[in-house]
């Protein structure tokens, strides 16, 4: 299944680099993907979508089959709520939250959720 990304510090982009599969970055979020994806992202702000994002999934949300997403613990209850946002708002499972850029656990952990 096809890996679609935002990635603003590079954190994402780290985890999806050590998946070795078929990826897809979401740049300016007008882009289309026309194949079911699961979606890796960022948290932005204290708990929020990326506008990106967004702006991605309102033109491929029916695709979307679900989402994984990076986030810091130093934001308390706001850790990687942008993935509960989307999980609520399009009806998929949020698969697996990461801090940051995640540990050797965690990439093992999201190859097998995304198998």
């Amino acid at each position: 299944m096809k890996l679609v990304y935002a990635s603003r510090t590079g954190n994402v982009e780290s985890i999806v680099q050590q998946l070795q599969a078929d990826t897809f970055q979401i740049q300016s979020g007008n882009e289309i993907v026309d194949t079911p994806f699961i979606l890796f992202t960022y948290t932005d702000g204290y708990g929020d979508i990326p506008y990106e994002v967004e702006t991605f999934l309102s033109s491929n949300a029916s695709n979307l089959k679900g989402v994984i997403v990076s986030g810091d613990t130093g934001y308390g209850e706001a850790f990687c709520q942008a993935g509960d946002k989307i999980s609520e708002q399009y009806q998929v499972p949020c698969l697996y939250k990461v801090e940051n850029a995640g540990t050797d656990e965690d990439i093992a952990a999201i190859k097998q959720c995304i198998q």
